[in-house]
């Protein structure tokens, strides 16, 4: 369950991190694929918002890089746990404010990997 747990975090970092990248450098380019239903022409005027946001997105994959380099069990998981509910209030949030897809997306990768460490407790 442990190693189960360790790559569904992993997965998480990496979505996390390609936000993170997207956000801040490809906002006018797959900003635009990615997010059809704000004009095309409101992608150069929300650029440095949208690089705002993926810096969070990248303190969350930090937080959880960090939480896979403690050796201490219970200090790990509940760092994780921290991070991912984190991404899961973000996620639902978004869900009902900007995308339907941000449930799947972000959200629900989140709380499955909760799920999960939750119940090898």
């Amino acid at each position: 369950m442990e190693l189960i747990s360790k790559i569904l975090i992993a997965i998480v970092i990496v979505e996390h991190l390609y936000f993170l990248y997207f956000e801040m450098f490809a906002w006018e380019t797959i900003g635009k694929k990615t997010f059809k239903t704000i004009p095309e022409n409101m992608f150069q005027q929300t650029k440095n918002m949208a690089a705002n946001q993926g810096l969070y997105n990248g303190f969350l994959a930090a937080g959880l890089i960090w939480s896979l380099f403690i050796s201490n069990q219970i200090w790990s998981e509940n760092l994780a746990l921290f991070f991912l509910i984190c991404i899961a209030v973000a996620g639902i949030y978004g869900a009902f404010t900007v995308s339907k897809k941000i449930l799947y997306v972000q959200a629900l990768p989140a709380i499955a990997t909760i799920t999960l460490i939750i119940l090898a407790k």
